[in-house]
């Protein structure tokens, strides 16, 4: 073989592996565009999930809520006007 055939194999050689290294490429980045897609599609599911414990816990940390279990479940009641103290700071 002479100089000029193997620089042609060479050439031929360095071609294929370029050509499979881009395709190689390719196929990591899709992969990694389709995992950033799942993400993208947690983060919005976290989201509405975060969005509905917080009405959640507003339901129930309600004024109306509280008292009705304050008074329905620990039985409190108002106290009366004479039973009230107010305490002043020295």
């Amino acid at each position: 073989m002479n100089r000029a055939q193997c620089a042609v194999v060479v050439l031929v050689v360095l071609s294929l592996a370029s050509a499979l290294g881009v395709v190689w490429v390719h196929h990591e980045q899709r992969k990694v565009f389709a995992d950033w897609q799942s993400e993208l599609d947690r983060r919005d599911r976290l989201r509405e999930e975060w969005s509905m414990l917080q009405l959640e816990e507003g339901a129930w940390a309600g004024h109306s809520r509280l008292e009705r279990v304050a008074g329905d479940e620990l039985e409190m009641v108002f106290p009366e006007r004479d039973e009230i103290v107010i305490l002043k700071r020295p």
